[in-house]
């Protein structure tokens, strides 16, 4: 619960640069002579610009964070100007929602700029900031992108020694059939209903409900994702709660300890944030609280009042996933376990290739893009392996299969280091082992029907000789990856009325 391993120090490297791309956006602003409120929001748009942006390529991260403004201004003249206009405002702030979802489709450069234009309706609200606020709110943002940059793709390009890991698209389908326009329909009626509850909670306040609805939603591809995600995100505010009543509230908006604090916050985001989304949400919310400390407003009753607004959000979220255009946990599970079990099959291949002296085979780009497809099925298992799971069999084989995928993937990666060495010698035998390895991940793929007419044509497999699979490092990678292929039959074909998830 408390420790995550972080290979290359990666996360450790990211949240401290994010500390430094925020704090020098809040410095340039407030050397600029900007008010509180814009610097507030320079910080918040260099957060988000260092967390969103996320293409698989430098110069892809360069163009997307250029056109941030693009997506953010608009909308923030349209917030600012409408803050006053209540019916207006609202209707607007649906219609961002809808346009930031939808956005997805076009990958990692659509979210991003999904999220930015989102957070700065969002953050207008926050600060309950006015239209004569407007060119110094621009002037902020500006700056805070400039200094992001510069901090990102200058003073610290971690991702030119560490190139930035691609995020596996999602299958595109069309119409109702693509899922970022099945979320684009639930998000946007979860926020429509999250900020008409909202409002009645609050009419200075509501939109934390919609805040929370929204982020609900990100990186969620099913009910039960995002059923565990709403969870997580309560959990999470609770105790962040607490951590603001110990801590913000006797701070009392001090400037010093609180940027401090803050500048924690931040780290605290970051770090955490691949790992824990309660975690991260607790620093989100001891955030909150000390910007609004700095703001002046913070009492006890407003840390209460964030609480219900983010029960809110979470409820609505919750029953349009369930009740509108579901997709369903099965669905999203099924899909990335194939997509990982075929990027097996496609390393393997390559693999053999580069052994029997193909020049062009290479088997290291698949393993990568392998570890990527097991992130997505961890993330859309973990509806099934949460501590609160009733399904005790579905937990028990969800576990097994991500079990066996991840030693599928250290087989895979000794495979590729074995295919790697200039020395490996090809053995005849290496191409009947690729193939009974492909044979066993077409019939996982399979569906059943097909499976049990291939069962009564094949003949029975032959138990794996140990000294056999000695005789080589690839032909031993083989066969445990035919081995474990084997395993994987059983947690993933069980019978129908216990199958891994529900419908």
């Amino acid at each position: 619960m408390f420790v995550a391993p972080d290979p290359g120090r990666a996360r450790l490297r990211n949240a401290s640069r994010a500390v430094v791309g925020v704090a020098l956006a809040v410095a340039v602003a407030e050397l600029c002579g900007l008010s509180l409120v814009a610097s507030i929001t320079g910080g918040l748009a260099a957060l988000l610009a260092l967390f969103t942006v996320t293409d698989s390529t430098v110069r892809a991260q360069r163009v997307t964070t250029a056109l941030l403004p693009a997506a953010g201004f608009p909308v923030l003249a349209l917030a600012t100007t409408l803050h006053g206009v209540p019916q207006a405002r609202d209707a607007v702030f649906v219609a961002v929602v809808f346009a930031g979802v939808y956005a997805r489709r076009w990958g990692a450069r659509g979210h991003a700029l999904g999220i930015f234009a989102f957070m700065n309706f969002f953050i207008t609200q926050f600060l309950h900031a006015r239209p004569g606020q407007l060119p110094e709110l621009y002037a902020a943002v500006a700056l805070a992108l400039l200094s992001a940059g510069a901090v990102r793709f200058v003073l610290w390009p971690i991702e030119r020694r560490v190139p930035p890991a691609a995020v596996p698209p999602a299958p595109p389908g069309t119409g109702l059939a693509r899922p970022t326009t099945r979320q684009a329909f639930q998000a946007t009626a979860a926020c429509a209903v999250a900020l008409g509850i909202g409002q009645l909670l609050s009419e200075d306040r509501w939109y934390w409900a919609v805040g929370t609805t929204w982020w609900i939603f990100v990186n969620t591809a099913s009910r039960g994702e995002t059923l565990v995600r709403g969870f997580r995100r309560v959990l999470g505010t609770v105790f962040g709660i607490g951590a603001g009543l110990l801590i913000a509230i006797p701070l009392n908006g001090a400037p010093a300890p609180t940027a401090a604090l803050v500048a924690l916050c931040v780290f605290g985001i970051f770090y955490t944030a691949a790992v824990s989304y309660s975690w991260m949400m607790l620093a989100v919310t001891v955030m909150a609280g000390l910007l609004y400390g700095l703001l002046g407003v913070l009492d006890p009753g407003l840390l209460v009042l964030r609480l219900e607004q983010t029960a809110v959000g979470a409820v609505c979220a919750g029953l349009a996933v369930i009740l509108v255009l579901p997709v369903t946990t099965h669905a999203t599970n099924d899909m990335w376990i194939q997509r990982a079990l075929r990027c097996v099959r496609t390393c393997t291949a390559e693999a053999a290739a580069r052994l029997a002296g193909s020049p062009v085979a290479d088997p290291a780009p698949h393993a990568a893009e392998l570890e990527l497809f097991l992130g997505r099925v961890r993330l859309s298992l973990a509806p099934l392996v949460h501590p609160l799971s009733p399904y005790r069999g579905r937990k028990a084989r969800a576990r097994r299969v991500l079990a066996l995928l991840d030693e599928c993937a250290v087989e895979v990666r000794g495979l590729v280091s074995v295919a790697a060495d200039p020395d490996a010698s090809h053995d005849a035998r290496l191409a009947a082992a690729c193939w009974r390895v492909e044979a066993a991940v077409e019939a996982l793929l399979a569906p059943e029907a097909e499976r049990a007419a291939e069962a009564e044509l094949r003949p029975a497999a032959a138990a794996v000789n140990p000294a056999r699979a000695a005789s080589g490092p690839a032909l031993a990678h083989l066969h445990g990856l035919e081995r474990l292929l084997a395993q994987l039959d059983g947690p993933l074909r069980s019978a129908s009325r216990s199958r891994l998830v529900g419908a």
